[in-house]
């Protein structure tokens, strides 16, 4: 087993794994790291504790110490400069009429460099800009072209539930999501519907899958072919949040009774036939959108 402590550096980031050296580390204190960046300054997103070794990449990186009251005031320093670098670089970006939009300035902890954090439609040669911003900051630059998921993370906002997107509260990995999923979970294929802030496709769309794609195994699909406790029908709507179906049973001529059952009342038996005449409800202009808002 390892001895480890999750560490968080900014807002919303993801969290790393860190040895805690023999410190008595508990959620939501500061700490100073070492990583590949030199010095950072961290929170605890939890309490140091064991885990198996299979889940840690050795050697771990020891904490070198709790934040003391000193290092609050250097870190509280830095992010007024890092204020103060972004605003200087973004004039500079705009001075050398580069096509980039600037997200955030960092420095590392002991100052050793700078990171800026860019997106861009194309690729950038910024080489004049970084010779210009290190004869200003007198540091090391380094720049960082990101996605518009990493921008949405590092901006914030607040989602169509009303809560802070997940990117930059829950998550540490993005997950690959696909327009598979939506089908699934029976959202309009509207790209306005089921795209986030940052104009690809809602990352909660990955959350709820397992759970579908695991009643998918009970619940029979919309057009299934099933027998029920009141005879023979067909699915015309599937929920598998509730594991219910409901059921169309012919009366007449052209009348139909529709009732609703639980999944495990009814019995898979087949599959209607698809009219081959039937046209997509996805317009052309939409699946354009779509392909946009897909990873």
């Amino acid at each position: 087993m390892a001895q480890v402590v999750n560490v968080r550096f900014r807002q919303g980031g993801r969290t790393y794994l860190f040895s805690p050296d023999g410190l008595e580390i508990k959620k939501g204190m500061h700490v100073l790291v070492e990583t590949m960046h030199g010095q950072e300054y961290g929170e605890a997103a939890t309490d140091a504790r064991e885990i198996d070794d299979a889940l840690t990449v050795q050697p771990l990186k020891p904490v070198i110490r709790i934040a003391t009251p000193e290092d609050d005031k250097v870190f509280e320093e830095n992010c007024r400069r890092e204020e103060e670098a972004f605003v200087r670089c973004r004039d500079e970006v705009e001075k050398f009429g580069l096509d980039m939009r600037l997200i955030n300035a960092e420095y590392t902890f002991d100052m050793s460099k700078l990171l800026i954090y860019f997106v861009a439609e194309n690729r950038i040669d910024f080489r004049e800009l970084v010779k210009s911003l290190a004869s200003i900051f007198r540091t090391r630059i380094e720049l960082r072209q990101v996605g518009s998921r990493d921008q949405a993370r590092t901006v914030g906002g607040l989602g169509i539930c009303g809560r802070v997107i997940c990117c930059a509260s829950a998550m540490n990995d993005f997950q690959p999501v696909s327009i598979k999923m939506a089908k699934t979970q029976g959202f309009s294929l509207n790209p306005s519907k089921i795209s986030g802030t940052c104009g690809r496709l809602m990352c909660c769309l990955k959350y709820e899958q397992d759970a579908y794609e695991d009643a998918m195994k009970r619940v029979p699909p919309e057009g299934s072919i099933v027998e029920t406790p009141e005879g023979k029908g067909i699915v015309t709507e599937a929920n598998y949040l509730k594991e219910t179906v409901k059921v169309s049973f012919e009366t007449g001529a052209d009348t139909y009774e529709i009732q609703q059952f639980d999944a495990a009342e009814v019995k898979n038996v087949g599959r209607r036939k698809k009219n081959s005449g039937s046209q997509s409800s996805i317009s052309p202009e939409e699946e354009a959108e779509l392909e946009k808002i897909t990873e």
